[in-house]
């Protein structure tokens, strides 16, 4: 996330935000935000989001995501929010929205999917 420019900007228990500033390493020839981009925001997002329920010593790995991206993102920065739909002892799953911002706040949803991870312990070393 830090290579990308992205912060967190919400962390409550089972939700989590993202906001990545647009800039020219992040968007693709037409100015747009990269997919790739958008979609790396609404992991993390969903990942954290799924870790801030998991009990210490544990880790989080994403098993499966779908997202669906609904139009081109332009604006002043993308809001990527990941939100706990399902908790489970191994497995929780999450919802992934993402909306481009304006200046102005005016938001706009551009993408949308869900999230499986699973959780893992942590390594000892």
């Amino acid at each position: 996330m830090a290579h990308l420019g992205a912060r967190l900007t919400r962390i409550a228990p089972g939700v989590v935000h993202i906001v990545l500033p647009a800039r020219p390493e992040v968007t693709q020839q037409h100015g747009y935000f990269h997919a790739g981009a958008t979609s790396s925001i609404a992991d993390s997002a969903g990942g954290y989001a799924a870790f801030t329920l998991f009990p210490e010593n544990t880790e989080v790995l994403t098993v499966e995501y779908k997202i669906n991206l609904l139009a081109p993102a332009l604006g002043n920065h993308l809001e990527a929010v990941g939100t706990v739909l399902k908790a489970g002892r191994t497995l929780t799953v999450c919802r992934l929205e993402v909306s481009a911002v304006q200046v102005d706040g005016t938001r706009k949803l551009v993408a949308n999917g869900q999230q499986t991870l699973i959780r893992v312990n942590r390594a000892k070393t």
